[in-house]
């Protein structure tokens, strides 16, 4: 198997999410997004993240030294998936999340509006 391959084979390997003690699937990590371009958010995974299942959508940042990089956490049936701003087809999971019902629409201006600072915040919550 090639390493770019394997790469993206861990990555949809669930790992345990220690904040929130439920499965993780890391969509995209900077070796694979950045140098590789290996994953990317398709109409396959955003199949695995049907509207009606998704339990909470929460935006935070993630200090890169120099810069700040968006990232979101979809919790799906248990499982968390994690995306981030620089993946191929952000724009398209935006969309897809944006339909839920009494999705917050202003949650961009909530996490960027302070600098460096991890600004945690819940787009959707099932009721």
């Amino acid at each position: 198997m090639h390493p770019i391959e394997t790469k993206a084979a861990k990555l949809l390997t669930p790992t345990l999410c220690r904040s929130r003690l439920r499965s993780r699937f890391t969509i995209a990590d900077d070796l694979s997004v950045r140098q590789h371009r290996a994953v990317s958010i398709t109409p396959a995974i955003l199949r695995q993240l049907p509207l009606p299942e998704i339990s909470a959508v929460t935006f935070y940042k993630r200090d890169e030294i120099t810069t700040d990089l968006i990232c979101c956490d979809v919790q799906v049936a248990g499982q968390v998936w994690s995306f981030h701003e620089e993946v191929t087809g952000w724009l398209d999971l935006m969309s897809h999340l944006s339909a839920l019902p009494s999705f917050r629409a202003d949650w961009y201006e909530a996490v960027v509006s302070e600098p460096f600072s991890t600004s945690e915040t819940v787009a959707y919550q099932r009721q």
